[in-house]
């Protein structure tokens, strides 16, 4: 099967893949001249800012049940009981601190944004990790993309005795995450600064951009988030794709061997740098590259799915249900594969197989979209009386 070369990926969400490192901003990968400033100036100060609203709700109602309940107690009640804060997870879109507060929803990056935004302005100590888990791919037409995961950890009130700076020996910490325990079971994660964790966040703003075609707005997002933490990887690959599609391929090139330069076993940015050769009608030099690739990675992301998806436009149920299995074992997060084995397995007559996987496709769905269409068709299999 020939590998997708539209495989053009920004690594959304937490962005996990590489360690920032000190360097100077490389102004001469930017080419500014060849688009247009966006409607709304990137506003990069106001990531991490609280809304005259949000002050009042930590000064007054959080207060008053810290004051009541504890420290930790006060805060992890506000997070996650729905009497409160009312939380939800939704990765639609990437928001600031004041953004995730008014919605009460975000993406793990939103909501990590906002309590540390809160824990900020109650004087505790805040570190951020970036954790290892297996990335969920997922795809918008041509673009594929990654989704990591961070999370925050909390200490007592710099102001509180024993508390000279840094998480002091001795003194409780608690980590806070919004995704389930049995996600994260066993995984790792390194600290990263508050300064990646906004690189985060325009990097997300410039990929949500990207998917709707906003290329201005992505550019805008994009460079940002390259200026501010310039040993940011994803944020290079991210600059690249958009560059890619406004038909800079030159560009595009000089941006992927930037990053391989650094680190040379990015697949991501191999597979971009093959599909920018290819548009430059440099096709020796691209397949040169993709077998490289392919023996790094010889079952990139949706090759399993997409095998499934030939198997069912000519009719071979059996086949489809078969290379989605394979999919869904190495991907049980993402709701499109277990969505279309539920079709294959409905097609195979397996109605209950395919209600079970329904329900996964809901559980595992992140967007109030997608939840409403699974469960309005797991309403239309009840109704035929499927339990």
């Amino acid at each position: 099967m020939k590998r997708c070369l539209l495989l053009l990926s920004c690594l959304l969400l937490t962005a996990c893949a590489n360690v920032p490192t000190r360097s100077e901003v490389p102004t001469e990968l930017f080419s500014d001249s060849s688009f247009t400033p966006p409607a709304q100036p990137v506003q990069a100060g106001q990531i991490f800012a609280l809304s005259p609203e949000m002050k009042a709700y930590i000064d007054t109602e959080l207060s008053r049940q810290i004051r009541s309940k504890g420290l930790k107690q006060g805060l992890l009640e506000a997070l996650y009981r729905k009497n409160q804060l009312k939380l939800e997870y939704d990765s639609e879109h990437t928001r600031n601190a004041t953004e995730a507060f008014e919605a009460r929803s975000g993406n793990c990056l939103s909501l990590v944004i906002m309590t540390g935004a809160i824990a900020n302005h109650l004087g505790m100590q805040v570190t951020y990790q970036s954790v290892y888990t297996d990335d969920i791919w997922t795809r918008a037409n041509d673009i594929y993309f990654a989704s990591g995961h961070v999370n925050l950890t909390l200490g007592h009130r710099l102001t509180e005795p024993g508390v000279h700076g840094g998480m002091t020996a001795g003194l409780t910490t608690w980590t806070i995450d919004f995704l389930p325990p049995e996600e994260l079971r066993g995984q790792r994660s390194r600290e990263v600064s508050e300064s990646t964790v906004a690189a985060m966040y325009m990097n997300n703003r410039a990929a949500e951009s990207l998917a709707e075609g906003d290329l201005d707005t992505a550019y805008a997002w994009a460079r940002a988030a390259v200026s501010h933490q310039p040993g940011y990887l994803s944020a290079y690959n991210t600059l690249g794709v958009i560059y890619l599609r406004h038909g800079l391929a030159s560009q595009a090139e000089k941006v992927f061997a930037h990053v391989l330069q650094r680190d040379p076993t990015s697949t991501m940015a191999m597979s971009n740098l093959a599909r920018v050769l290819e548009v430059q009608g440099r096709t020796e030099e691209s397949a040169a590259l993709t077998r490289a690739l392919t023996r790094l990675d010889p079952e990139p992301p949706y090759y399993f799915f997409d095998l499934g998806r030939a198997a069912m436009r000519r009719g071979d149920y059996a086949d489809a249900k078969a290379w989605f299995q394979k999919e869904v074992k190495r991907a049980p997060y993402n709701h499109e594969f277990h969505f279309w084995l539920a079709q294959a397995q409905a097609q195979l007559g397996d109605m209950r197989a395919a209600r079970s996987q329904l329900d996964l496709a809901l559980s595992t769905s992140t967007t109030r979209r997608n939840q409403q269409l699974y469960a309005a068709k797991l309403d239309r299999l009840k109704q035929l009386g499927v339990q």
